[in-house]
């Protein structure tokens, strides 16, 4: 139900490369634990360039490897959804409640 909304936020950034829109759940990020509560929750994605294989919770994950470049991109779109999010008319869409797991027995 997002799809649409997020395409046209995206769209003003479609000459800067950034035109990805997926409903794949890569798994392991923060969003899960809106999406888990019927929350809107969402995972932006970018460019893997060495992150995964060198950089991601090692000693050079700091701010000395950050591609500034990357960052200001990406910080600009990300305040661009935040700003439509804030100042749309209606919230946005929310995925269906999960359902309560079952009692467990008592030991």
């Amino acid at each position: 139900m997002i799809r649409p909304i997020f395409e046209s936020w995206l769209a003003p950034f479609k000459d800067l490369g950034a035109t990805t829109l997926t409903l794949r759940n890569t798994g392991g990020t923060d969003h899960l634990s809106f999406d888990a509560v019927g929350l809107p929750g969402f995972q932006f994605i970018q460019d893997p360039l060495d992150y995964s294989s060198r950089t991601h919770h090692s000693e050079l994950d700091v701010y000395d490897h950050v591609e500034p470049g990357d960052l200001m991109q990406a910080s600009a779109i990300l305040a661009s959804f935040v700003y439509n999010a804030a100042n749309r008319e209606s919230l946005l869409p929310r995925k269906p409640l999960p359902k309560p797991l079952p009692p467990k027995p008592a030991e």
